[in-house]
């Protein structure tokens, strides 16, 4: 694996690249050989230390993500029955809660209907290092369940800025064409400018890469991508 990462970093010059051309590269310098995620990373002007600079939302990528996710519900009564319907994996409360706090964690995406944040919030410590929060912000506490399942099966992916003020977030797999890779990561980064904070002062946009799961990372030009949100 080594080998494979040096010969693929040579391959990536110390320059940046637009979008679609960093997005081809990163395709190109895969060295796993399972079909690997392919990552964008945007440092920001924020300093989420301050709540009027936090950044956070989420997106229903154009392409999905190219993969199956098993999204868990928290839900009671007729909503219990709206997400089954829905096309949820698992569905409770209590007996769901009590699951998850024994260690079971087989699942990707955590939605839950206002009336029961309550009981997941006492989950926090488990979910909210793992991402998996449910956030009203990120539609994934809400009564309209077979919505947000749809959109997550769609290919929703959220994002928060983090304490280094990087926002990670996969844009596709390396098997994606790379137009598809670009309209999925163009739609993301459209959507970090929206979320742009008022209180961000100077250049949002600090630095821009991709790279493919244990690839090099690749420079993108964030001057060329950078664009008033329509």
């Amino acid at each position: 694996m080594g080998k494979k990462y040096q010969a693929a970093k040579q391959r990536v010059q110390s320059l940046s690249y637009p979008l679609r051309e960093a997005l081809e590269l990163a395709k190109t310098t895969s060295v796993v050989k399972f079909d690997a995620s392919v990552d964008l990373a945007v440092r920001l002007g924020v300093d989420p230390k301050h709540s009027d600079q936090m950044v956070r939302g989420s997106v229903v990528l154009p392409h999905g993500m190219g993969k199956t996710v098993t999204i868990v519900v928290f839900a009671k009564g007729d909503k219990e029955r709206e997400a089954r319907e829905a096309g949820a994996d698992h569905v409770g409360a209590e007996d769901l809660a009590d699951k998850i706090t024994k260690g079971w964690m087989e699942f990707d995406r955590v939605v839950a209907t206002p009336d029961l944040m309550g009981l997941v919030g006492r989950l926090g410590k488990i979910l909210g290092p793992r991402g998996l929060m449910p956030n009203p912000k990120t539609g994934t506490v809400t009564f309209d369940l077979a919505r947000a399942i749809r959109e997550i099966r769609q290919g929703k992916v959220e994002y928060k800025v983090e304490k280094a003020g990087i926002v990670h977030v996969p844009v596709g797999k390396a098997s994606f064409e790379v137009a598809k890779l670009h309209d999925n990561a163009q739609s993301i980064l459209d959507s970090i400018i929206k979320a742009k904070p008022a209180a961000a002062k100077g250049t949002y946009f600090r630095s821009v890469s991709v790279s493919s799961t244990m690839g090099p990372g690749i420079k993108v030009d964030a001057a060329s991508i950078e664009r008033p949100a329509s």
